[in-house]
């Protein structure tokens, strides 16, 4: 049977007052049908910006809309009875449940401290002045609306390595906080932008310090006491110490699932930097195969000046497929977003084949593609309307991974704007032939075996009309429309 298919159910303008865990309960049911194997919902705990925060800002990872904090009690997706609610019925449809970790940084914290601080060269972040002086920085987090509920762990800055404002001078910058842990430098086994770049925002948390180490193991173990949990996506990997998840996610596997499914968001398109990664944190996950989906943007806007024979060329996916997690956008790469490259929709369909039916990597789907999304937002100091269109056929698609997409892949990789690939299916389950044109109309003869003779071949996708008869030597010759993908199937499939 087909593998594993993720579907992000979130974007980052997804519409205010806490309806989200209501959709993803009523939802649950056709998720299944279609072939939806994993849901990973959004932050659920409480962000700074309280009801209006998408919920990479944390400030308390214990509030899961139960208290009144940050002005609301309910997160921007609804309270924790409605995630309590739209994570069982999930699970009830036998689809797992990938909760979204932010530990790399909190915001919103309750007091100021005195602090010492060095300033440190946003450019390089190697750089420092030598010499510490006093100021006053937000870090102290004493949740009072929770008032000690589920912990009373207390963060102060002894639990974080910098910020990046201060008071009294009052500045904003990069400043490296100075505390019992690092000598004042930065942690290691981080990414080596900026020279360094365990700093990202906000009060950036000191996983060097025990305590605060021992905190998060045991909120993932409180979470899933909370929740149905089954698996992570883990946020900021490339400023989170490698040591870090690779300790956190054994302790996860041990206390609450030995198959936990994690994936790492570790934003870096070269594939040997994302080797080095699984290699720190001993092969235990699986990241985004970012290089991926920028071939991805590339080709939408080439157009037929694009070689699809290359779409696969410095791919995570194709030096290590077990650890790949594929995409074609998320929320950081949609429209006005700071790591905007949407895939322009006419190309979507042939990249969702591309990740849905091969049996490399593990698909994920984003939201705005299976549903459409619109919104407006503010960039480089204009203010835009964006309307992501649902892709038509991506339900089709993710039913035919779950139907067809099984048993050795044959790749027809032989021209430039044509290209395609047979699954030849089992004894027990069909196969499908894909194939595909970012140019003119064309074909792509494929040789099933003579076992198929005689047999006739539509388009599951409904794209192109013929009938596809294959001849006594098993070979057929399967066509697709110019700009698109049929994905052919026997016709008593």
């Amino acid at each position: 049977m087909a593998g594993r298919t993720l579907l992000q159910f979130f974007h980052w303008y997804t519409q205010d007052g806490g309806g989200l865990w209501k959709e993803v309960a009523e939802k649950a049911e056709s998720l299944a049908c279609m072939g939806i194997t994993d849901v990973w919902l959004p932050p659920a705990y409480k962000g700074a910006a309280g009801g209006f925060s998408v919920g990479y800002d944390t400030y308390d990872l214990f509030d899961l809309g139960e208290f009144e904090q940050k002005g609301t009690i309910a997160t921007k997706y609804g309270d924790k009875s409605a995630l309590k609610h739209a994570c069982q019925a999930l699970n009830e449809n036998g689809i797992g449940v990938i909760h979204d970790v932010v530990f790399n940084h909190k915001m919103g914290a309750d007091e100021k401290e005195a602090v010492h601080v060095r300033r440190v060269n946003p450019e390089d972040r190697t750089q420092m002045e030598d010499e510490a002086f006093e100021a006053l920085a937000y870090t102290r987090f004493t949740f009072p609306g929770r008032a000690s509920a589920h912990s009373k762990f207390v963060w102060d800055h002894k639990c974080f390595s910098g910020v990046d404002v201060i008071e009294k001078p009052d500045e904003s910058g990069v400043f490296r906080l100075i505390n019992d842990y690092g000598e004042g430098e930065w942690n290691d086994e981080v990414d080596d932008e900026l020279g360094n770049f365990d700093y990202l925002m906000g009060a950036d948390v000191e996983f060097r310090n025990k305590a605060v180490c021992e905190e998060l193991k045991y909120w993932g173990r409180w979470l899933s006491e909370q929740v149905r949990v089954d698996g992570f996506r883990l946020d900021a990997a490339k400023h989170i110490p490698a040591w870090f998840f690779r300790d956190w996610v054994g302790h996860m596997r041990q206390a609450v699932k030995e198959d936990l499914f994690v994936v790492a968001e570790y934003w870096h398109p070269d594939m040997s930097t994302l080797k080095s990664y699984l290699d720190l944190v001993d092969h235990q996950l699986t990241v985004f195969d970012v290089a991926l989906h920028h071939r991805f943007h590339e080709a939408s806007k080439a157009g037929k000046d694009f070689d699809m024979r290359t779409i696969f060329d410095g791919t995570l996916v194709s030096g290590h497929p077990d650890h790949a997690v594929t995409i074609v956008d998320n929320h950081d790469t949609q429209p006005l977003q700071a790591l905007e490259a949407a895939v322009d929709p006419w190309f979507k369909p042939l990249a969702y084949a591309l990740v849905l039916l091969r049996e490399q990597g593990v698909p994920c789907v984003f939201h705005p593609d299976l549903y459409g999304a619109q919104y407006t937002d503010g960039k480089d100091g204009e203010h835009r309307s964006v309307d992501v269109p649902a892709i038509a056929c991506l339900p089709e698609l993710i039913e035919a991974r779950k139907r067809f997409a099984n048993g050795p892949q044959t790749d027809l990789f032989d021209d430039p704007h044509c290209v395609g690939f047979v699954r030849h299916g089992t004894g027990e389950v069909p196969g499908c032939v894909v194939v595909m044109s970012n140019g003119d109309p064309g074909e792509k003869v494929a040789d099933l075996g003579q076992a198929h003779a005689g047999g006739v071949f539509v388009d599951f996708l409904g794209h192109h009309e013929a009938q596809v008869v294959i001849g006594n030597d098993g070979k057929g010759a399967f066509p697709t429309n110019g700009g698109s993908v049929s994905v052919w199937v026997h016709n008593q499939s």
